[in-house]
């Protein structure tokens, strides 16, 4: 079975995906936010890794308490294959984005890459998998 099947495809309303679209355009707001903040208070006190660890970890909470409010209050109810494209839809925007921002600012691809290489210590991989995941968490805790 392949997973297109599992998601049962069909039944998407290609409608009741734009406000997710609205809520990752706040999320990727707060993204930019939090790295300005990163860059200009986090790192300076603390340190680049320090910073970035603590920049991620702030992040994630906003992802998390940003989902949790969308579908707290969204008047959609989400089949549980719509949250799995939300997720999807969510990550693959987020990853394009760090791409093409890398690309207009002159950063390597391997650089890019590199921020998702946990076994060097990067932790940006929670951010991705936290916007895969939270639609999900989210949207089937609260329907039930």
């Amino acid at each position: 079975m392949t997973l297109l099947a599992a998601l049962d495809v069909q039944s998407i309303r290609p409608r009741v995906l734009l406000y997710p679209l609205g809520v990752w355009v706040v999320m990727a707001l707060v993204a930019i936010v939090n790295g300005g903040f990163r860059e200009i208070v986090l790192i300076p006190r603390i340190g680049s890794y320090r910073g970035h660890v603590l920049s991620t970890a702030l992040l994630v909470g906003a992802i998390l308490v940003i989902s949790f409010v969308y579908f707290s209050r969204t008047p959609i109810d989400y089949s549980q294959s719509e949250l799995v494209v939300v997720g999807v839809l969510w990550t693959v925007l987020t990853v394009g984005f760090e791409f093409v921002v890398g690309y207009v600012e002159g950063t390597p691809v391997s650089v890019t890459l590199g921020q998702y290489d946990v076994l060097a210590g990067q932790v940006w991989i929670a951010v991705p998998l936290t916007l895969l995941f939270a639609p999900l968490l989210f949207g089937w805790y609260l329907s039930s």
